[in-house]
C-alpha cells in the first residue's frame, strides 16, 4: 500500500476540523435557493 493509506482493520480518525467543515457544507447544501435566483433560472429556462 502507498503512504498515508491505512492498514486494512484501523479506523480512520477525521481531524478535528473535519467536522466542522462537514457541517458547514451540509447546511450550505439545505439552504433554499432566494427567490431572485428561482426567477433567473426560470426566465433562463423561458428562453428555449
Amino acid at each position: 500500500m502507498g503512504k498515508g493509506k491505512e492498514a486494512k482493520g484501523e479506523a480512520r480518525q477525521d481531524p478535528e476540523w473535519a467536522n466542522g467543515l462537514r457541517q458547514l457544507y451540509d447546511s450550505v447544501v439545505e439552504e433554499e435557493l432566494p427567490d431572485s435566483f428561482k426567477d433567473l433560472l426560470a426566465q433562463l429556462d423561458s428562453k428555449d
